[in-house]
């Protein structure tokens, strides 16, 4: 199994956040995107939020390839236009490239692999 962490920011702006929060509930998002998501072979995704600062938690099979089949998962239906939609809600971090949205982050403890 492959985890793979990513942090995003949103807007520092409390009703944003509340209807961001509202459009990833089972309620709110579009049916087309956890569709797509496991589509691409993602078999697990959890996003946590502290403040404004997010952190998604996705996971897929060993030999998933992150950048092919988030392309693939770029051209599924409704995708770009839930891209679009969640950007009002979403800030880059400080750090990322223009364009840049959701960064891989950095593993820098792992208790099983390091500490057996």
């Amino acid at each position: 199994m492959k985890r793979i962490c990513m942090s995003l920011d949103l807007r520092d702006d409390p009703e944003k956040i509340k209807q961001y929060k509202y459009v990833h509930t089972r309620e709110g998002i579009w049916p087309e995107i956890p569709r797509g998501i496991k589509e691409v072979g993602i078999t697990d995704m959890e996003i946590y939020l502290i403040g404004t600062r997010m952190f998604m938690i996705l996971e897929a099979p060993a030999d998933w390839d992150f950048d092919t089949q988030m392309a693939k998962l770029g051209k599924l239906e409704k995708q770009p236009e839930w891209e679009e939609f969640v950007w009002q809600f979403q800030a880059p971090l400080p750090w990322a490239k223009p364009g840049e949205k959701w960064m891989i982050m950095e593993k820098v403890f792992d208790l099983d692999r390091d500490f057996q």
